[in-house]
């Protein structure tokens, strides 16, 4: 697993993906129908080739984020509540007793001391109960410990907008128009800009190890590379070295 989903890479790319398909009647009248916001054409894109260019996108994060922090990043616990209702063969919904922060595509751990389960939220029905891509196998009471488990943010964003990006540019628009597209363009942009608020200590990944003397003591020893000039780019590339 990368540090994000195959779905989030298909998110992202459906932002600019529509797709037409025509429609035939009882009285042979042909229609066309909009499908705005398509998911990927697994014959075109296959879900080998999205985990793919998710981990190349995710060692290229792994190479910047190096010289700051132990890499691979490690995903951390950053979210619990407790089932409010019992799981059992014919109620698969989870319900929790408190409202959640979690959305599609999130990663959650059900654990009641003997069985634990790993899965991923496929639909959040209301602001405290949601659905999981995958059947759940166990029974779980109520009161079992229900925890959200990711990489810290913004990490599965920067990876999904860096592989979404090579993935758009490679099989959506390289007949048209070689070399980088304009919505390829924006989402490295993004990532690029988010990696930049980390080098610059300006996003920190907490629950991460640093590693590096200038975590020794900050004011002493060294700081963040700061961005060249006061009023000069503040890109990746303009970040002191020393």
């Amino acid at each position: 697993m990368g540090y994000c989903s195959i779905n989030d890479v298909k998110n992202v790319i459906a932002q600019s993906l529509t797709s037409a398909t025509t429609s035939t009647d009882a009285f042979n009248t042909t229609s066309s129908l909009l499908n705005v916001g398509n998911t990927l054409d697994k014959n075109l894109v296959t879900d080998a080739t999205v985990n793919a260019y998710i981990q190349m996108a995710d060692r290229e994060i792994d190479g910047i984020l190096t010289q700051l922090y132990e890499t691979p990043l490690k995903e951390v616990a950053n979210w619990e509540g407790d089932l409010y209702s019992d799981i059992y063969e014919y109620n698969d919904y989870i319900i929790l007793d408190q409202a959640a922060p979690l959305d599609v595509g999130d990663t959650i751990l059900l654990i009641n001391g003997v069985n634990k389960e790993r899965h991923e939220i496929e639909e959040v029905i209301s602001y405290n109960m949601f659905s999981t891509v995958d059947s759940i196998q166990y029974e779980f009471p109520a009161g079992s410990r229900v925890v959200r488990v990711s990489y810290p943010d913004p990490i599965r964003f920067i990876s999904s907008r860096n592989a979404s990006s090579v993935i758009y540019d490679k099989y959506f628009s390289a007949e048209s128009a070689p070399g980088t597209s304009t919505f390829g363009q924006v989402l490295k942009d993004i990532a690029r800009q988010e990696i930049n608020n980390i080098l610059n200590g300006r996003t920190i990944l907490h629950g991460i190890r640093r590693i590096g003397l200038r975590f020794a003591n900050a004011n002493l020893i060294d700081q963040y590379g700061l961005p060249l000039g006061g009023e000069g780019s503040k890109d990746i590339d303009q970040i002191s070295k020393g």
